[in-house]
């Protein structure tokens, strides 16, 4: 029977949807190269300390959930956090805690980028969620404060009979300016929350969670394939609440009755329901489409299906000696790219090569010529290639057709 629940979970485990991740489309002339400071496979033994702590540095756990290094672990592919029942309480700071829980967190701190993760949450009703929190400081008046807490996803994995059940499924982000007046009154002075639906709960499949934080008051949010969807910041103590930098936390948690209930002591002693899974975290910082990147990660995942993309099969453009190309491209390493322009009889124009840096980039390509060239249909061909190689060894073709008037 060992030998079949066994067969069985390693089965749930491997047989998870193929949702869409990666960074979006970067702005024109910018390109998402990944940070290894936020990034992980856990394809390893154990946590790598040289990113993570296996602990909360300042915080113990909301009770009756503490934070335990103990629960903390990485095998199989995948950073586990686990929730159990202790066999007695325990007094931490005159609270009592009897439910294990974990907390995962970066040392270090990271302004702005495009953060994801691939999890799958507990199916009990500790949390599955990714997070950032920190900065702060001296708030606009000098004798206030406030406090940063950027919330890419939080859920459980069941329902039950407790206000929060919605909780249980689908996407749910937050962003939360922490305040304290100069009269020490705190406030969570939160943005509208962003949510995305699903019909399974979280714990049923493994899903991609991802979050843009675009600049001090606004951040985009990605569940599996579904299109983006959008977040102003609270802005009415300053209009810039979102302006330090911030650490990446993965957490497994208790939440307060009667918003959620406790998990059962029965679902904390099952291992096949009171684990949380993350298969991988990934960070991405946007540089200029031109600045060199020492990272490897992106050719180390294989993370990208290298191409050259256009937005349109066709656009029209005036005649002129420079054409203005917009096109964007993901490679896992630097590339080339051969671009070759034609004429409607297929008589080559002009054809050049242009090198390209790893990563996932936005451009305007000005395709220069020696004169003007005549009104009419014209078609560009893209071959994205290795450096040196030829186009009968194209990663990927792509095809533009190119309408010139006056």
């Amino acid at each position: 029977m060992n030998k079949i629940l066994l067969a069985v979970l390693a089965f749930c485990l491997v047989s998870t949807s193929f949702a869409q991740s990666g960074p979006p489309k970067p702005p024109v002339g910018k390109r998402w190269v990944m940070n290894p400071d936020f990034s992980d496979e856990f394809n390893g033994t154990e946590l790598d300390t040289t990113k993570w702590l296996d602990h909360h540095p300042t915080w113990k756990g909301r009770a009756p959930g503490l934070f335990m290094r103990s629960q903390v672990s990485v095998a199989d592919g995948y950073l586990q956090l686990k929730g159990e029942k202790m066999k007695q309480d325990t007094i931490v700071d005159n609270r009592t805690f009897n439910i294990k829980g974990a907390a995962v967190v970066s040392k270090k701190s990271v302004y702005l980028g495009y953060y994801e993760c691939r999890a799958k949450a507990a199916e009990t009703t500790m949390s599955c969620t990714f997070w950032f929190s920190g900065g702060g400081g001296v708030g606009p008046k000098g004798c206030d404060t406030y406090h940063q807490e950027w919330d890419i996803h939080e859920s459980i994995g069941r329902e039950g009979d407790f206000q929060g059940k919605y909780f249980a499924s689908g996407m749910h982000s937050n962003a939360h300016y922490w305040y304290t007046s100069c009269d020490k009154e705190r406030h969570d002075y939160r943005a509208a929350q962003v949510r995305f639906e699903d019909n399974e709960v979280s714990s049923k499949d493994f899903h991609v969670y991802g979050g843009w934080w675009r600049d001090e008051i606004s951040a985009s949010y990605y569940y599996d394939d579904q299109e983006p969807k959008h977040q102003r910041f609270y802005d009415k103590i300053t209009d810039k609440p979102m302006d330090k930098p911030m650490y990446m936390r993965l957490v497994h948690e208790t939440y307060p009755f009667p918003w959620i209930s406790l998990p059962t002591d029965e679902e904390l002693a099952d291992d096949s329901k009171n684990t949380l899974y993350y298969d991988w975290v990934r960070g991405y910082e946007l540089v200029d489409a031109d600045e060199l990147n020492e990272s490897t990660l992106e050719s180390e995942i294989g993370l990208y299906n290298e191409m050259v993309i256009f937005d349109s099969h066709q656009i029209d453009l005036r005649t002129s000696k420079s054409l203005k190309i917009p096109l964007s491209y993901k490679a896992n390493q630097n590339r080339e790219i051969i671009l070759s322009l034609v004429d409607s009889d297929e008589k080559k124009v002009k054809e050049i090569r242009k090198k390209i840096l790893a990563g996932y980039a936005n451009l305007i390509f000005n395709f220069n010529l020696d004169q003007n060239l005549a009104i009419g249909k014209y078609k560009l061909t893209t071959h994205l290639i290795s450096k040196g190689a030829d186009k009968k060894e194209a990663l990927g073709i792509n095809t533009l057709i190119i309408n010139l008037g006056k």
